[in-house]
């Protein structure tokens, strides 16, 4: 296998997915690169986990009450939905639609709406955000319980123009005012919850959508230039068809899948990184009529995705180095101890899963990483690739053992390096790497011994390229 394809298969699957094995990403190179594009792209029905396995380890999955309980689940079918790209995208929605659990205070109705990231993440953008405007996490998390025809909470509204659809501005020019904001709130009077049962003694049950006609504001308002008795499906409607949210969406898609752009209030002025990419990108929203699957099609299939100056042009979000580095290793393909203390790590590094820190989300990018952060991340890798008794790490070292009977300091490195990414380091880096192996001399496994001395340096090797720069970027 050319060293080209096998570069593009892994970059591939750590975007669409959280990475793979070296031996998966081999068997998608031997299926092509377009047929794993497309069976990426379409899903089966199924829950893409052996959930009857899963809830038998877990019975708490079906009865949620803190919000532990779906993390873990969310991490558990990050590392093992064969659909990976619904995992993906689930992660990208609510990294956008931001809701927190920490103002809900309802693990169940918070789980909820993650879940069906997963189920519509790929679907259309229209549907997405008319859904997102009934979620009961969202209209609690954003006050549109409080906005009433005579008393407008405008939060539901701003946030659905500022930070989920359009943006504030573009091209230097600005994609709304505080009038098409207010028409917008006027618009979601109504959409409301239903009264809730009472807590005790079984504890909270889920939040549930009611719309209430007598609450609803249903005079005229003038929303980006149209004029009518508007509802909030009308809203959704007038913002879909708006050159904005096509730039909104491709920006987006292009920053989560290809290569870190800046935060969306710098939009107004500052220009894509990529300008023909996202044309490409807004072309297939409007030609697809909002389809975020033909969205993702075009950025898969493009030369600017392919192209090699933006593979490792991310830094990894706490979630990459997580479950990255599990799949790489094999560890928890299936229900055991354990599983919770690896789904509280992405908290650590900055990602705490159903709980943003404001509705702005997570900064990303180079942001992920401070100093409290980068130590975690660095301790977390090095010791799961550290681990030479986990399969995956096991498997790797036996393919080092299979290029020769015997392997210098260099080949070592190399190796290593092309088994983790394949990815490259500073040359400064892998000098320290080589002189590091060097002072142990020439690595055999022709005996139990010297099987024993390659499998601790390859781990030894493995574990400090898990320290370098480089390995935060994927």
């Amino acid at each position: 296998m050319a060293d080209k394809d096998i570069a593009l298969m892994a970059h591939f699957l750590r975007r669409a997915g959280f990475g793979a094995s070296r031996d998966e990403i081999e068997a998608r190179v031997a299926q092509g690169y377009d047929s794993v594009v497309q069976e990426y792209l379409s899903p089966g029905d199924g829950a893409g986990v052996e959930e009857d396995l899963l809830f038998r380890a877990y019975p708490s999955y079906l009865n949620v009450a803190a919000v532990e309980t779906p993390q873990t689940d969310i991490v558990y079918r990050m590392i093992n939905n064969k659909y990976q790209l619904q995992e993906k995208m689930a992660l990208f929605w609510h990294m956008i639609f931001c809701a927190g659990d920490n103002k809900v205070d309802n693990a169940r109705t918070t789980a909820m709406q993650y879940d069906t990231f997963r189920e519509k993440g790929m679907g259309n953008f229209r549907d997405l955000l008319l859904w997102l405007s009934t979620d009961p996490c969202m209209l609690y998390y954003l006050d549109n319980i409080e906005s009433h025809k005579v008393a407008v909470n405008e939060n539901y509204g701003r946030e659905l123009l500022e930070l989920f659809s359009l943006g504030v501005g573009m091209d230097g020019k600005a994609n709304y005012g505080e009038d098409d904001v207010k028409a917008c709130a006027r618009a979601f009077t109504g959409w409301n919850l239903a009264p809730t049962i009472p807590v005790f003694p079984n504890g909270r049950s889920p939040f549930e959508f009611r719309f209430d006609p007598a609450d609803h504001d249903d005079s005229d308002k003038t929303f980006l230039g149209e004029t009518g008795d508007w509802n909030g499906e009308d809203i959704v409607n007038i913002i879909c068809k708006q050159p904005a949210a096509a730039r909104y969406v491709s920006r987006k898609l292009y920053d989560f899948f290809v290569a870190d752009e800046l935060p969306v209030p710098s939009w107004t002025l500052s220009e894509p990184r990529d300008p023909e990419a996202i044309k490409i990108l807004e072309k297939a929203y409007f030609d697809s009529g909002y389809e975020i699957g033909a969205m993702l099609k075009a950025l898969f299939t493009s030369d600017f995705f392919k192209s090699e100056a933006v593979h490792f042009a991310k830094v990894k979000s706490p979630a990459d180095v997580v479950i990255g580095t599990v799949r790489l290793v094999k560890e928890h393909t299936e229900p055991k101890p354990g599983l919770f203390f690896v789904a509280m790590e992405p908290k650590y590094m900055g990602l705490d899963l159903l709980n943003p820190p404001t509705v702005e989300g997570w900064h990303t990018g180079p942001e992920w990483i401070n100093s409290g952060s980068l130590i975690d991340r660095i301790n977390f890798a090095s010791g799961m690739l550290g681990n030479t008794e986990l399969p995956g790490v096991m498997s790797l070292i036996q393919r080092l053992m299979a290029q020769g009977e015997t392997m210098n300091a260099d080949q070592l490195v190399d190796g290593c390096l092309d088994l983790v990414g394949p990815m490259t380091v500073a040359d400064e880096t892998r000098n320290e790497l080589v002189n590091h192996v060097s002072e142990g001399g020439e690595l055999r496994h022709g005996s139990g011994a010297e099987r024993a001395d390659f499998t601790r340096r390859a781990g030894e090797t493995f574990q400090m390229i898990a320290t370098t720069s480089e390995f935060q970027f994927g």
